[in-house]
Formats: structure tokens, C-alpha cells, sequence
């Protein structure tokens, strides 16, 4: 399928490996020329350049903290005028209800929510006056199905995806789209990070926390970077002009909800 969305420009945070990369990979294939950031400089440009050499279209590179106002401003002097946004940052860590204080909140918040909203108040204007724009956030599945130990994930992910519900509808008019993909567990470092802490927890091995996991998805096993970044290709392309404010679960059946 033509995604109708070749050379255009895009924004992805996070994206030298795990879903952000899935994300810029399918995008690349596309067509779309692309800002990549992400804290680690040297990760960062070996996964823009294999980009680059596999895909033909332009790369830059950003190494900057998005989570930071001088992080952004960096990613944002790279790319004036972007058509695609996605934004992407790496969860809080896990824990216990008791563990948490106001500085672990307003980091979370800081990371998965005002970030995000941050990027979209700095470019969507500019999709608004070319009159075409899409920006896809990734939360989780935990705004769905919340995660008792990823209390900090589901408030601050929870917190965008009702600034996402009402600014989505107030800009849809002007060809621009707002949606939220909602991944459940991939094979990605965030899966080994709480399969390790389950094995730590409960005494058994890395392998064995996996196997444990995927025994509670109807799928039977992890997504893929892959399959997810093509779903994040699909939702900014021509074909998805009509999808607004929604929040897709990508978790292999694992969040059993009649909606």
C-alpha cells in the first residue's frame, strides 16, 4: 500500500532503538524524511545511518534529553517545519505505591506528559496553517488496563491521553490528526527490564519470567518493533484522516475489553 506520504518530514523521539526505532524504520520505508533523537549519541547514529543507507532518505540525528527544554528546542531547531510527530519517551521505573514521592510524579509527568504535549503545542500550528499534520503519541496499555507496579507510567500516560482527547477534536478540522498508539509488551530493553525484575522478585530466571508473560497473552508471545512501527506508519499516512483522538491498543489481546 502506497501511504501517500513520501518525502514529507518527521519527527521521532526516542528513536534509536526499541519502538521509537520500529516507528522511524517504517516511516523511512515510506518515503519520509526523518529528525531522529535520542539521549545516546553513539546508539543514535549508528541507527540513523543504517536507516539512511537501507532507505535512501534523509537523517538527522539529534542527540538531546526531549524530556528537557533544551532537549526539545535542539530537536525542534533540526526540523522547522515537520508533517509527522511522534512522540516517544522511556517509562518511569516500576515500584510499589509506598516507594513514590511528589519529585518521582512530576519526573514521570515531566517524561511521558508534558513533554509530549510540549512538542505537539510546538508543532502543530504549523500542520494547522499547511493544512496537514499527524502526530502519534506512544503511551501504553496501562490507560487502558492499569499496571499496579507502573503507577507512575499510568498517571502520567493517563494525564496525555485526556489533553490528547479534547486537543485532537479542536484541530481535527485543520487536516491534522492526533492519536495514541498503546503498546502492550514488545521484545524491546523495557520487556528484558521488568522481566528481570519479576525474575528478581520471584526467584526464577529471565527466561522463565518471559515464558510467564506470554502465557497471559491470547497471541502467546511479545510484539515486534516492526509490526508496531508499521501500525505508527499507517495511522500518519494519507489513509488515516479520518482516525481522531483514538487510542489503539497494540498488546497481542492481552487488555480484555469490550471497548
Amino acid at each position: 500500500m502506497d501511504l501517500g506520504i513520501s518525502g514529507k518530514w518527521a519527527i521521532v523521539c526516542a528513536s534509536s532503538k526499541g519502538l521509537g526505532r520500529g516507528c522511524a524504520e517504517a516511516l523511512a520505508e515510506a518515503g519520509v524524511n526523518l529528525v531522529m533523537n535520542a539521549r545516546s549519541e553513539g546508539p543514535l547514529n549508528e541507527a540513523a545511518d543504517a536507516i539512511r543507507s537501507a532507505y535512501g532518505v534523509e537523517v538527522t540525528a539529534v542527540a538531546s534529553d526531549v524530556t528537557t527544554p533544551e532537549g526539545r528546542e535542539a530537536i525542534l531547531a533540526a526540523c522547522g517545519a515537520p508533517d509527522i510527530l511522534v512522540n516517544n519517551a522511556g517509562g518511569p521505573p516500576p515500584g510499589m505505591w509506598t516507594d513514590w514521592d511528589r519529585e518521582d510524579f512530576i519526573k514521570a509527568l515531566d517524561g511521558n506528559m508534558l513533554a509530549p504535549i510540549a512538542m505537539i503545542k510546538a508543532t502543530v500550528p504549523g500542520m494547522m496553517d499547511r493544512g496537514w499534520g499527524r502526530v502519534v503519541n506512544i503511551t501504553s496499555q496501562s490507560v487502558k488496563s492499569p499496571i499496579p507496579v507502573l503507577g507512575l507510567s499510568n498517571s502520567a500516560r493517563a494525564g496525555l491521553t485526556g489533553y490528547v482527547a479534547g486537543t485532537s477534536r479542536q484541530v481535527a478540522g485543520k487536516g491534522v490528526t492526533i492519536n495514541n498508539l498503546l503498546p502492550g509488551i514488545h521484545a524491546t530493553d523495557r520487556a528484558v527490564s521488568l522481566d528481570t525484575g519479576v525474575a528478581e522478585r520471584e526467584g526464577i530466571t529471565l527466561d522463565e519470567a518471559r515464558t510467564k508473560r506470554e502465557a497471559t497473552i491470547p497471541v502467546g508471545r511479545y510484539g515486534t518493533a516492526s509490526e508496531f512501527g508499521h501500525t505508527c506508519a499507517f495511522l500518519c499516512s494519507q489513509h488515516a484522516g479520518f482516525i481522531v483522538g483514538q487510542n489503539l491498543l497494540l498488546d497481542g489481546g492481552a487488555v480484555n475489553s469490550t471497548l
